[in-house]
């Protein structure tokens, strides 16, 4: 049996959650998990093999045993850590922002004074920022979580599987819009435009009742929270929910299993680190993730580039399209089923481990 170390002092805490439960059972790897205290609080995972970790104690942790394989599932800062594990061990990074782990000291210099400048100091000062780009070098492997960003550079890892729930019919059509309510990274501005010519559809068909509810899963504040609640007061026969804390885990899994059908709206470009990004192409979305862990067709926009057949083209009408898939069955199990998800992974890791 091979021995593996999995990595979360960081971000990506449903990422962890998903190679957790890919993981769990394999009679071919025994993995130990090293989170932080703040990863460890979001994942649901009382085991043996869970360790309480962070930058100052994973080196001396990992010293102890002996791994086939470390996994490091975000590497956004602690690079100098990072780096000396890389250099020690067979390592593997996961990758979410293509670009940034190519970019040059001068370039990471300018961008420290873009945003969150003392944050970035701090990454300067403490973590050995400039030492980006070797780190990622001195990995053994680079893993990204979208098949469509796969390349001779960049292995793809297999993560995501269709949990067996039983799907959740209700009378109003429930549409669910999940992340963070930002316009940074989704276009919002377009969702509130759609959301009013829904409504104006509806009165001028004298709709006697409400017949749709649109869910802003995700936080929502400043700009944007104003203009969710200017828009909930014009309406009447459109019914929507938004969240002004965090959206805990409990509902956020009760209201993906309630959607009917997911909208995506997410913009073609971001940043990450003041650097562009651009999703499908540098950069996964992780309603990808959403849309296969729940079983729920997706709605994206027009410019999104994607073979995936459960990711749908966003159209000029709609309500329509959305009444369309509420109606639409997908078979997420046949791909995408936890076993034949955990085989492709374990291939995967042991592709990994004779490097």
């Amino acid at each position: 049996m091979k021995k593996i170390a999995y990595i979360e002092i960081d971000t990506h805490a449903e990422i962890a959650q998903n190679f957790l439960g890919v993981m769990r059972g394999s009679e071919n790897f025994w993995v130990d998990y090293y989170f932080s205290e703040k990863i460890k609080k979001q994942v649901q995972a009382d085991r043996e093999n869970v360790f309480l970790s962070d930058s100052s104690m994973i080196i001396e942790q990992l010293k102890s045993k002996q791994y086939d394989l470390i996994i490091v599932g975000t590497v956004h800062r602690y690079f100098n850590t990072f780096q000396a594990i890389a250099e020690k061990y067979n390592t593997a990074f996961i990758v979410h922002n293509i670009n940034f782990t190519t970019l040059s000291k001068f370039n990471l210099f300018k961008n420290i004074f873009k945003e969150d400048i003392i944050y970035r100091i701090k990454l300067w000062w403490k973590e050995g920022l400039f030492t980006t780009s070797t780190a990622y070098k001195k990995a053994k492997s680079l893993l990204v979580l979208d098949e469509a960003l796969r390349s001779e550079k960049y292995k793809f890892l297999p993560l995501f599987y269709t949990e067996n729930v039983q799907r959740q019919l209700e009378e109003k059509l429930v549409v669910v819009i999940p992340g963070g309510v930002s316009q940074k990274r989704r276009d919002y501005k377009r969702v509130f435009s759609k959301i009013k010519e829904i409504e104006n559809s509806f009165e001028e068909r004298g709709a006697a009742e409400q017949l749709i509810e649109f869910v802003f899963l995700g936080k929502a504040k400043g700009v944007e929270l104003k203009e969710i609640k200017d828009l909930e007061h014009s309406l009447q026969f459109v019914t929507i929910l938004y969240f002004t804390e965090r959206v805990s885990s409990e509902d956020f899994e009760k209201w993906m299993r309630k959607a009917d059908v997911l909208w995506c709206p997410i913009q073609q470009e971001t940043e990450f680190f003041s650097q562009k990004e651009v999703y499908g192409q540098t950069k996964m979305t992780g309603n990808l993730g959403d849309a296969i862990k729940f079983g729920k067709l997706a709605v994206f926009p027009q410019n999104y580039s994607s073979k995936l057949d459960f990711i749908i083209p966003e159209e000029e009408n709609i309500m329509e399209q959305f009444e369309t898939l509420k109606n639409t069955s997908y078979d997420f199990q046949e791909k995408y089923n936890r076993k034949s998800v955990q085989e492709n992974l374990e291939n995967t890791l042991m592709s990994l481990v004779s490097i």
